[in-house]
């Protein structure tokens, strides 16, 4: 017989349903108590006929698998649009990473009105060199440089053997020229008075009074080589042909002095100091300012604590085609001394007030073919504009015409910088003003 083993007994979940008008009633577990034959070697088979009932899930089980299908979702939903997110901002930082920044700043009203300081150089109100008109050599010389000499004062004397001696023969000439003179002006006369006894021809009158003219006239050209002589005489001694102050010596005793030399070299050099001119180049923007009468002050560096007078005399009257400026003379008294010709000086000028321009700093300038532009930013894109410039203030630059108060000034622009550039600003603030 074989050996038949029982096995524990199997806990079966039946769901049994009834329904009683229209109810479900509770689901029941009941035990189902099956033998389990088993022949050695030989597994047991299921009675025929039954077959085991099918599981079913409870309802918890599957709102939970729902909840998590929901969840999951969610999540990758959100993943997806966390990446296109950071996508987008990626592009959007990648774009104004590639836009230049800039630093902008408004204009300033200028303030004209205020005093127009113009370098300039004082010179001699009167500056000559003195030459000799004579020939000879350097005999004695009485003023050195920097010696205040009065008009008419000595200053050098020149030695001339040579024109002494052509002196001495011209007046030789002279009287010999007036002693024929005086023959034939009584030989003239005489044959006048033999010609009315007809002693003599008319022919020998002729002759007589004709010889008598050319005497007269000889006498007269050897009066005008004496008188030339004379005068150059008289250049023995060199005068000051002013009032002034003797700047340069270039001769000594015993130097060669040839008046007739295609380059002669000047004995003295000599200026009149008493009043000094200044000549100062005005922009034409300011040549308002430059009017005649006007009063002006100079400054020197040398005279830290003074300040000197002048008054504008006089003007060119025209503008230079390549500076742009109007020449100025400006008279400055120097009774006292104190100014020297060839100083440098500062003199300022009253501008006219104007309160239409405005004012940049100077690091805003694009100097460029077109000439001179600013860089402004307008709808978020860089503009060039060409402007017209007026008084530089060093570190600004005062603008007459082409820029608005209230535009946007670039500073520091880029050399590449181009009009129609898409910017961004960094910071907007006032500045430029003088």
């Amino acid at each position: 017989m074989p050996n038949v083993e029982e096995t524990p007994l199997h806990e079966e979940k039946i769901s049994e349903q009834k329904i009683d008008g229209g109810k479900v009633n509770e689901e029941k577990n009941v035990v189902v108590a099956q033998p389990a034959p088993h022949v050695d070697g030989v597994d047991a088979v299921p009675s025929a006929g039954k077959s085991a009932p099918p599981k079913s899930f409870p309802r918890n089980a599957i709102v939970l698998l729902a909840c998590a299908a929901v969840a999951i979702a969610v999540v990758v939903a959100f993943g997806i649009y966390s990446r296109a997110a950071a996508a987008t901002r990626l592009a959007q930082e990648t774009d104004l990473a590639a836009t230049p920044s800039v630093n902008v700043v408004h204009p300033q009203s200028a303030k004209r009105g205020d005093d127009i300081v113009l370098p300039g150089n004082t010179q001699a109100f009167i500056d000559s060199p003195i030459y000799a008109r004579t020939n000879g050599y350097l005999q004695h010389w009485y003023v050195d440089i920097g010696a205040r000499v009065k008009q008419g004062q000595l200053l050098a004397e020149i030695e001339t053997p040579e024109l002494d001696q052509q002196l001495r023969q011209a007046r030789a000439d002279l009287a010999t020229a007036e002693a024929n003179y005086n023959l034939s002006q009584i030989t003239a006369a005489r044959n006048e008075n033999l010609l009315k006894t007809r002693s003599v021809s008319t022919q020998e009158r002729d002759n007589a009074v004709n010889g008598n003219a050319a005497n007269k006239a000889t006498v007269e050209s050897n009066h005008a080589n004496v008188a030339r002589l004379e005068q150059l005489q008289a250049f023995e001694k060199v005068y000051a042909p002013f009032d002034g102050i003797i700047t340069a010596r270039s001769t000594d005793v015993g130097a060669l002095i040839d008046a007739g030399a295609n380059a002669p070299k000047e004995l003295f050099h000599i200026a009149a100091i008493h009043t000094l001119r200044v000549y100062i180049a005005v922009p034409e923007v300011y040549s308002a300012a430059a009017r005649s009468g006007a009063q002006t002050d100079l400054t020197l560096d040398e005279f830290p604590k003074e300040v000197f007078h002048g008054t504008i005399v006089r003007n060119a009257n025209a503008i230079d085609a390549l500076s742009r400026t109007l020449l100025v003379e400006v008279d400055v008294d120097n009774s006292k001394g104190l100014l020297m010709p060839g100083a440098y000086v500062q003199v300022r000028l009253k501008a006219p007030s104007d309160g239409g321009s405005l004012t940049v700093p100077a690091n805003a300038l694009i100097f460029r073919r077109q000439g001179l532009q600013v860089a402004v930013v307008r709808d978020g894109k860089a503009q060039l504009v060409s402007v017209t410039p007026g008084h530089d203030y060093g570190d600004s630059m005062e603008i007459l015409a082409g820029l608005q108060a209230d535009d946007q000034v670039i500073v520091s622009p880029s050399d590449s910088l181009a009009s129609g550039t898409p910017v961004q600003m960094a910071s907007a603030a006032n500045g430029g003003g003088k």
